[in-house]
């Protein structure tokens, strides 16, 4: 064996130790499992790879994309799971509970109301938009006669991640000409999930029509999406990250909008009734951004 090829098992190694669940194997007690050592914390350098520096002067072509993804897809199944959160280690968690989580601890703290991040959100303005309370009839019928109202007859509904039907990102493609190749950076994330407001109501309201939680600036919550692991059926030794998956583009999306002329309109605004018209033009943007690439050496 070559010098190189021990390097490569001994990254191999390395990169496996680091990802694993910490000390389950050296584990005396349950508690122990998952505390990493006093050598492993001292050799620990698991953080998200920076990302480089990019001069302005250095894009010889950009251009903004919003994407969808679809949780319903088997290969974007690693971002809605685990959805039952009862019965399973708190490591694991989908990626919707990931950033709500950094939410509410304070480790993401830019978050924003729509896709142009002007509009700062707190955590208190997201709950609004994750539960509704409503009396039941009873209730209203106990106001009437002018008894006090009791928490039994107070129905409140709340968002899980069972209830996350997708992902919209925004990223920017563009070309780096001076390493000489079409790359991706991602921009911003949110769920999208039916409008609390509409759960449960039968046929009184449209139930199906789908709305943007929150956007969060994703180059600030890397660390986050990099702390939790996403469970890797290959091999559980060695789980992914998050920001892997989505730095990678691990999942499959379709252009639902472009920065364009017209004030970076929708594809179904120009598009109206017809979702297989509006899937092939999601197709033909998508290639029109891979054709460009190609397109750069051509003279």
């Amino acid at each position: 064996m070559n010098w190189r090829g021990f390097l490569a098992i001994c990254a191999i190694v390395l990169a496996t130790n680091t990802n694993a669940q910490a000390n389950l194997l050296n584990a005396t007690i349950p508690e122990e499992v998952g505390v990493k050592t006093v050598e492993q914390m001292a050799a620990d350098n698991d953080r998200p790879l920076p990302y480089g520096y990019i001069d302005d002067r250095d894009i010889l072509w950009s251009k903004v994309v919003w994407e969808y993804i679809d949780l319903n897809e088997k290969i974007n199944l690693p971002f809605y799971y685990p959805v039952d959160t009862t019965n399973i280690s708190s490591s694991r968690r989908s990626l919707y509970d990931t950033l709500l989580r950094g939410i509410k601890s304070g480790e993401i703290v830019d978050v924003y109301d729509d896709s142009y991040f002007e509009n700062k959100l707190t955590f208190n303005d997201i709950q609004g938009r994750l539960s509704r309370i409503d009396t039941s009839d009873a209730g209203y019928e106990l106001l009437n006669e002018g008894s006090e109202l009791t928490d039994e007859y107070v129905d409140r509904i709340d968002l899980t991640s069972g209830d996350i039907t997708g992902l919209k990102l925004k990223g920017v493609w563009y070309f780096d000409k001076r390493q000489g190749e079409l790359k991706y950076r991602l921009l911003g994330i949110a769920p999208v999930a039916p409008d609390v407001n509409f759960l449960g109501v039968g046929q009184g309201g449209d139930a199906s029509e789908l709305v943007e939680m929150f956007w969060v600036w994703y180059p600030g919550a890397r660390e986050v999406t990099h702390n939790m692991k996403v469970f890797n059926q290959r091999n559980s030794a060695f789980p992914l990250s998050y920001d892997h998956l989505l730095n990678a583009r691990r999942f499959v999306a379709s252009i639902y909008r472009e920065e364009n002329i017209y004030g970076n309109r929708d594809v179904a605004e120009y598009i109206k009734g017809n979702a297989l018209f509006q899937v092939l033009e999601a197709d033909r943007l998508k290639d029109n951004i891979r054709n460009r690439e190609l397109d750069m050496w051509n003279y």
